[in-house]
């Protein structure tokens, strides 16, 4: 017999149910969060954990990417934002470099409360 998560059909229904501007929320507070569990990891000396995390945060900042639009003016500087986030995690992953990890939190901070901020003009 299967057992259902109920916490995981929310997720499910959360993610089909979202608009195109709250997937792309979803998906900055998933990065932030798959950043401090690295940092976490980083602090217990846990490798293969923090190496699992780092790599989950640089897949959505792929994927990230792969959502801007070329037609967009604003699209060019994210574009270059996400490409530097990317190689600095690259570059916490390897040196074992907090700072690095912590900078991109910070950007990636930043780019989330601008996109929330958005959201709530647009809702006006």
């Amino acid at each position: 017999m299967v057992t259902i998560n109920p916490y995981q059909t929310y997720q499910q229904n959360s993610v089909m149910t979202a608009s195109p501007q709250e997937l792309t929320l979803m998906l900055y507070n998933g990065c932030l969060k798959f950043m401090k569990l690295a940092k976490r990891a980083m602090a217990d000396k846990k490798i293969e954990e923090k190496n699992t995390n780092i790599i989950k945060a640089q897949n959505i900042i792929q994927e990230l990417r792969s959502t801007l639009k070329a037609d967009i003016e604003m699209s060019a500087g994210l574009e270059q934002m996400y490409e530097y986030m990317y190689n600095r995690l690259v570059e916490a992953n390897m040196k074992n470099d907090v700072t690095a990890l912590e900078e991109v939190e910070a950007l990636m901070t930043d780019i989330r409360n601008t996109w929330k901020q958005a959201m709530a003009l647009v809702k006006k």
